[in-house]
Order: C-alpha cells, then sequence, then structure tokens
C-alpha cells in the first residue's frame, strides 16, 4: 500500500471529489482538512469516502475536543489530527471518545509544531525552545495521553525515532518534490529522504494538485518512495 497521503486541499467538493477519483490508485488516503470541512459540512466528507485522513486538528477544552471526535467516528476517517498544545487531559479525553469505535476507530495524531513555523516564530509566541526541543515535548507529552501517533515536521523525524522509537506513527508534511515550489512550508524535506529519516506516511498536496497531470505526480511521488 502507498504510504502517500494525497492533501485535498481545496473547498470545491466537485474539484476535490475529482481529484479523489485520479489520486486514489497511487495513494493509501487522501486528506480532508479544515477548509473543506467549514466549507462544505460532514456530508461533503462522507461524499468522499475512504480511506480518509481528517485533518481538523482539534484543540479545545476536553469535553469539547471528546464530543467532536465522537461526531466525527460516523465519519470512519482512518486518520484523525488534534492539537498536542491542548494537553495531557484534552488528548486523554480524545482517546476515550474513539475507543467507542472499537477496532474501527480512527488513529489520534497529536500535531506538535506547525510546519509553517521556523525558531523565530516560536520566540514571538514566548517559546525558548528550538523547534526540535518544543516538538519532542509535545510529542513525549501526547504519546503518554494516548495519541497513536504524531504529525511532524521532516527535520524532526530523526530526533522523534531517537527519542521515541518505532511505535509512534509519524505522520509528515512539509515534503517538497525536487524542484517543487517550497509554498509556507518553512521546514521540508523531498520525499525519498523524509522516507528513510523513519516516516511512515508522506501528506503532500500542491506538487500533485497544482500539477498539469495530479495522476502522474502522484504516481511518481509514490513510485519514487516505493
Amino acid at each position: 500500500m502507498s504510504r502517500l497521503i494525497a492533501a485535498l486541499d481545496t473547498a470545491d467538493p466537485r474539484q476535490a471529489a475529482a481529484w479523489a477519483r485520479a489520486l486514489r490508485p497511487h495513494c493509501g488516503m487522501v486528506k480532508l482538512g479544515l477548509e473543506f470541512f467549514v466549507a462544505n459540512g460532514p456530508a461533503a466528507v462522507r461524499d468522499i469516502g475512504p480511506p480518509l485522513f481528517l485533518d481538523l486538528k482539534l484543540h479545545d477544552i476536553p469535553n469539547t475536543v471528546a464530543g467532536a471526535v465522537r461526531a466525527a467516528l460516523s465519519l470512519a476517517p482512518r486518520m484523525l489530527t488534534l492539537h498536542a498544545g491542548g494537553g495531557s487531559a484534552m488528548i486523554a479525553a480524545a482517546r476515550q471518545a474513539a475507543d467507542a469505535a472499537g477496532a474501527a476507530r480512527p488513529l489520534l495524531l497529536a500535531v506538535t509544531v506547525l510546519t509553517s513555523l521556523n525558531d523565530a516564530d516560536l520566540r514571538t509566541l514566548g517559546i525558548a525552545a528550538t523547534s526540535g526541543e518544543h516538538t519532542l515535548r509535545l510529542a513525549r507529552l501526547a504519546l503518554a495521553a494516548g495519541a497513536d501517533g504524531l504529525v511532524c515536521s521532516p527535520l524532526e523525524l530523526g530526533l522523534l525515532r531517537a527519542a521515541l522509537g518505532p511505535a509512534p506513527v509519524l505522520v509528515v508534511p512539509g515534503i517538497r518534490p525536487e524542484g517543487a515550489a517550497s509554498d509556507d512550508q518553512a521546514r521540508r524535506m523531498n520525499p525519498r529522504e523524509a522516507m528513510a529519516a523513519g516516516a511512515d506516511w508522506l501528506v503532500i498536496g500542491r506538487p500533485i494538485t497544482n500539477a498539469a497531470d495530479p495522476a502522474a505526480a502522484a504516481a511518481a511521488i509514490a513510485y519514487d518512495i516505493g
């Protein structure tokens, strides 16, 4: 199975459906995020169908996040994201809610430090740690509270694998094939490098969906990462 997740970053349900049909033969999952969900609601997510990575980055008080997770279970995502910065109680509440789905529950992935942020950005937020140090702190907190894995920058892959071992599922955005524009990804890596560094899944959007032939672009990346 391909370890490529194609990010369908659009608010247009017809465009998302067309991309999903074209890309699914080359991807293990498609990703729908906040833009699509806010514009169209859960019914449109259901229309896209599985296998689905639902990237909502939930972040609120524990009771609210638990309720959101329970509501998301009807969409049958394979993966669902929440912010590690929400704290241990929030993540534990999310895990308890997800467990209601039994063996079909989604993997809960904790977002550590967004790939659009660098060390200077963290300092403006009052965080003196480097992005790597802060990522590892959030990662340990999230996994101890019940998260199955992490969403992290490719540049933190080696650090996380060395500290946490092979068990956590590491899902990695900020991936740009050679020659692709960096867009708003401050901490990035190419697909083959990221897999060699320990990624389980790669999330790639615009280099695929902005290509003249998205299916061919996805197929090339899937072939490159084996």
